[in-house]
């Protein structure tokens, strides 16, 4: 049998898997004004959750979220090798796996987004304190990195279409 991928399969088992663990878009969305509140006075929440509608619409991104994603149940599953089991369990602090597959994510809009993934994931703030809380069954040792670096290349994207409008305006793109 051919091998044949439904695109429309993959995004809605993103959004599913994301929302079964507890992410909205909308507080993804509220991640990524965080980021770029500062920068444009007249941003609004709306146009930050149309940039993360339009990052979790790319193949590569959904990638990243369904293997993350899935790494992160086998753990509480405990059905991982170890000592891969543990490290992911416990969030090792020198397993780095998951915050390069996050880094992919941050990839697709350019190396503005890597300086915003590392101040978030620094801060977590929002959503990414709650996934971050070692304290619960859930293990999200993937799933925090990810939302971080979906909120970044949002704003990322939101950096560079905000340049792109003030250059054919002629104005200034923080204003």
């Amino acid at each position: 049998m051919k091998y044949s991928l439904d695109s429309e399969k993959v995004a809605s088992a993103t959004r599913e898997l994301l929302e079964k663990r507890g992410v909205q878009t909308s507080q993804i969305a509220e991640l990524t004004y965080f980021l770029q509140k500062d920068y444009f006075e007249s941003l609004t929440l709306e146009q930050c959750l149309a940039s993360v509608e339009s990052v979790l619409a790319k193949r590569e991104v959904q990638n990243a979220v369904l293997t993350g994603i899935q790494l992160d149940m086998l753990a509480e599953e405990g059905k991982l090798i170890s000592p891969l089991q543990e490290m992911i369990q416990h969030d090792e602090g020198l397993y780095g796996c998951d915050e390069i597959l996050a880094l992919s994510i941050v990839n697709v809009y350019g190396s503005i987004g890597f300086t915003n993934f590392g101040y978030i994931d620094k801060l977590k703030p929002g959503i990414l304190k709650k996934l971050n809380d070692k304290s619960t069954y859930e293990k999200h040792t993937f799933l925090d990195d990810i939302v971080g670096a979906i909120a970044a290349a949002a704003s990322s994207r939101i950096a560079h279409r905000k340049q792109s409008e003030a250059e054919t305006k002629g104005d200034d793109p923080g204003s």
